[in-house]
């Protein structure tokens, strides 16, 4: 937990660096806030800090109207972190606690509920079913706020189990009625329409060109400032449109199932790497290392398309054709996005141990030591793995630097090498064919 003195610098300077790292409660109000909440600072002896949402929702704590706290983006303690907790808190932002309960949860993770439970609570202030709890609320609001959907609708679609439960839920944490949320929404119809907070600076436009620039077609498309693609969530198929807006970036959802709303937003999140701790990898790498890595939805797929993408261009045109003929198609396409892509054989769990996933990888035939890494990676959001290709090789021949000083964050560090090396590339084939053309 962070340390009182860097909390109260943090709230002084209304720094949003620091949202979703930690959570500032005042006994005298009953409200707890982000750090970069405008509110005036609270007095010393009236302040709780809490680690997450659901810890100060627990003790009893509703949500500042003003700053919306449970909006925060998420710890990115928990975003890397391979152990007990941080895969707890993965698997219950994507929603299983809300699909398999809290034994489902455990099953996952291979250990009883009562320890995972004693461990979130030791860790984090809360057990699994608050933390699905406050999730639970968000997505509602979500709904409230970005769709027309009856409110009983969106009750059951955010996994409530009740109207009285939502009802009750929504006045407890919120500190206000479903109606009143809805009463203040801005609402565009046949969509949901989200904001996805991060912390300063990412480099949007870049992460989503780079996601455009291997675009299956079907799947996925890039028109210069808009990426989209479908999804394969738990209870349906999605599509989601994702640009860089002012301060966040924009998230246009179009689901089967409302079910999946939290699954989807966290998928996009991952994809953007909008949970990371880029204070941290700053101050740990060079300046030319990435401060953020364009992740993938779906671990299976990116294995799939990585080995497929490593053939032959003519072979690489087969695949393409492939994705398109064996994919299903949606039930409502959106623009030119008409498929899912095709099932695989190749099943990997997104939150499944990392060192297991690696093993599992690397004892399939096909899978070369180099693309069980990359998977690792992009897929899984692992931060320290180094791929000593030649690419970074090449680079770190010109650069320098030693990748054991760069622990624990060697996935940005081989990210950058691999941009340093292709941008050097480009500028000599520039300057070779100025060269060549003459004055």
């Amino acid at each position: 937990m962070i340390s009182e003195d860097v909390a109260r610098a943090a709230m002084g300077s209304r720094d949003p660096r620091f949202d979703g790292r930690f959570y500032v409660a005042v006994t005298t109000t009953g409200i707890y806030c982000r750090p970069s909440c405008p509110a005036v600072m609270p007095k010393p002896q009236n302040m709780r800090l809490y680690p997450t949402a659901a810890a100060a929702q627990v003790n009893g704590f509703r949500a500042c109207k003003r700053c919306r706290p449970e909006t925060a983006p998420g710890s990115p303690e928990y975003n890397t972190r391979a152990d007990l907790v941080g895969r707890a808190m993965r698997l219950i932002a994507d929603g299983v606690v809300d699909r398999e309960g809290v034994p489902g949860l455990a099953a996952r993770l291979g250990y009883s509920p009562r320890q995972v439970h004693r461990q979130l609570v030791a860790e984090v202030g809360a057990g699994p079913q608050a933390l699905a709890r406050a999730q639970r609320v968000q997505t509602a609001r979500m709904l409230l706020e970005n769709t027309d959907l009856p409110v009983a609708d969106v009750a059951f679609a955010a996994g409530f189990a009740s109207i009285r439960q939502f009802n009750d839920t929504v006045r407890q944490l919120c500190g206000t009625t479903p109606t009143y949320l809805r009463g203040r929404s801005t609402r565009a119809p046949g969509a949901i329409v989200l904001r996805l907070a991060y912390r300063p600076p990412v480099d949007v436009p870049g992460l989503l060109a780079y996601l455009g620039a291997g675009a299956v077609p079907g799947i996925e498309e890039y028109d210069g400032t808009t990426y989209r693609r479908s999804l394969s969530l738990p209870h349906g198929a999605g599509v989601v449109a994702l640009r860089d807006g002012p301060g966040h970036v924009a998230c246009e959802l179009h689901l089967d199932d409302l079910r999946d709303l939290t699954a989807a937003v966290q998928r996009c999140r991952r994809m953007l790497d909008l949970d990371a701790d880029r204070e941290a990898i700053a101050a740990a790498l060079p300046s030319w290392a990435a401060t953020a890595i364009p992740g993938h939805p779906d671990p299976g797929e990116l294995a799939v398309r990585t080995m497929l993408g490593r053939r032959s261009r003519t072979a690489r045109a087969r695949s393409a054709a492939w994705v398109q003929e064996a994919g299903k198609p949606l039930t409502s396409p959106i623009g030119r996005i008409t498929h899912t892509f095709p099932e695989t054989s190749l099943r990997l769990d997104r939150d499944a141990d990392r060192e297991d996933v690696r093993r599992q990888l690397r004892d399939m035939p096909g899978i070369s030591p180099w693309t069980a890494d990359y998977v690792l990676m992009r897929g899984y959001g692992d931060p320290d793995v180094f791929i000593p290709d030649l690419r970074v090789r090449r680079a770190l021949h010109r650069l320098g630097g030693d990748p054991e000083r760069w622990r624990p964050w060697r996935s940005y560090a081989t990210f950058g090498l691999w941009a340093w090396e292709r941008n050097r590339r480009v500028s000599e084939s520039s300057s070779l064919v100025r060269k060549q053309s003459g004055p």
